[in-house]
């Protein structure tokens, strides 16, 4: 039994060696929109981008941040009320009033969701439709909870402009105050920078794509040369899938075909909850657009998580849809992630109650690896160390939360988002 235990620990120290020193610097937080700012030497058309859906009780705070951007060049704003019950025109509306910009907020009425539609991306289609007659150079996407920074706006124009980018997008900073969210959030933000490490997704060379949501500016010209919204228009994680259509220069996204690109792997799952890519540096993409990704220290979302059930739900809700819908790779996560997260600290309780010190040693060695690569996210967010020693604990709850995805797509219940519930696309 001894011998078993320090393999499978070995094994688990030696994919931590190899994460840390292989996987992109994932666990950096040094890719931040905020670190670089020089003036704008032109002023690009921008049309800012919002689905919105019941979020009366928002956007007092989120819309009146982007109305008041500090950008100086052209830049209108396109509200499209998603069929809210909750007056969010009529509040949008009252907005713009309120800090003197109504000819700068141009609120749309959704229509009725087609098939084959997801509701956001339907929303932000008409959108766009709408902001294209402004003859826009960028348009802004943005959600309805997100508050931005005064600066945002100009400081992603600077960097789409200064390195001539097709997309640029961040990770606003997620809400962190109650006990879960400190406890789960900032391992969201770990886990994704583990599945598309940004230095993988900044560099041209590199397949892996991602975006994050919240706030993602694309050029006019990059968006009409993959083909517009509607080539991703059932994606569940549509930012992500935006980004991969984008750095391909072509409408297609997810999983590429062929080796001489990437290949989806089952070992990916053993390095994440969700689904990753793994890039082969020999054959560098053609005709692909340039995209970056970081994080936002200043632009947050206000959307509340306070409890496990929420933040649960958010997690659930794409976990199985990150996994291609895969039954083997959920097989390979739920085998991994106990694997790589949960062997140290219980070959550190076990090496001491057998005495065993090589057992323990190399448990607790493989737990200080995993609490390095997480401490930086978490000071990014400002959490006690302690939480940095907790994720074993937290990633045996992703488990949990991806085993739920699963379960819930096969109940017929996956993918459920304000109000509507979205199957597996008809591509995948």
């Amino acid at each position: 039994m001894d011998v078993i235990v320090l393999g499978l620990m070995l094994l688990s120290l030696t994919i931590w060696l190899g994460l840390l020193s292989f996987w992109g610097q994932f666990w950096r937080t040094d890719q931040q929109l905020e670190f670089t700012e020089t003036q704008l030497e032109s002023l690009p058309v921008v049309c800012a981008v919002v689905p919105a859906r019941n979020e009366a009780q928002l956007l007092p705070t989120t819309l009146r941040s982007l109305l008041l951007q500090d950008y100086p060049g052209s830049f209108n704003v396109f509200l499209v009320d998603d069929r809210s019950t909750d007056q969010t025109a009529n509040f949008a509306e009252g907005v713009a009033h309120a800090v003197g910009k109504p000819q700068q907020l141009h609120i749309i009425s959704g229509e009725s969701l087609p098939p084959g539609w997801s509701g956001k991306l339907w929303a932000i289609e008409q959108g766009i439709k709408s902001a294209s007659l402004f003859a826009p150079d960028y348009f802004l996407l943005t959600d309805a909870d997100i508050e931005h920074d005064p600066a945002n706006l100009r400081r992603l124009v600077n960097k789409a402009m200064q390195e001539d980018l097709d997309l640029v997008s961040v990770m606003v900073r997620l809400r962190c105050e109650s006990f879960w969210e400190k406890l789960l959030i900032p391992a969201f933000v770990f886990f994704f920078q583990k599945l598309y490490p940004f230095h993988w997704v900044n560099n041209p060379n590199n397949p892996t794509a991602a975006a994050a949501g919240g706030s993602i500016l694309i050029r006019k010209e990059a968006l009409e040369r993959i083909g517009g919204i509607q080539v991703i228009r059932q994606a569940l994680i549509d930012d992500c899938a935006l980004a991969q259509a984008v750095k391909r220069g072509t409408g297609e996204f997810g999983a590429p075909s062929g080796d001489k690109e990437t290949s989806r792997q089952l070992a990916a799952s053993l390095f994440s909850v969700l689904q990753s890519q793994i890039p082969n540096p020999k054959y560098p993409m053609p005709n692909q657009g340039r995209i970056w990704l970081g994080l936002s220290s200043l632009t947050r979302s206000l959307r509340p998580y306070d409890s496990l059930a929420t933040i649960w739900d958010m997690v659930a809700r794409t976990a199985y849809t990150q996994l291609n819908y895969s039954p083997l790779i959920l097989l390979g996560t739920l085998v991994g992630m106990p694997l790589i997260y949960l062997t140290p600290p219980v070959c550190v309780i076990l090496g001491t109650v057998w005495s065993n010190w090589a057992i323990a040693f190399t448990g607790l060695l493989g737990w200080l690896l995993m609490t390095f690569a997480y401490y930086p996210t978490i000071r990014f967010y400002k959490c006690s160390v302690w939480f940095a020693l907790s994720l074993p604990a937290i990633a045996f709850l992703y488990t949990l939360m991806t085993l739920d995805s699963a379960i819930r797509h096969w109940q017929g219940r996956g993918g459920a988002w304000k109000g509507r519930v979205y199957s597996k696309p008809d591509n995948l």
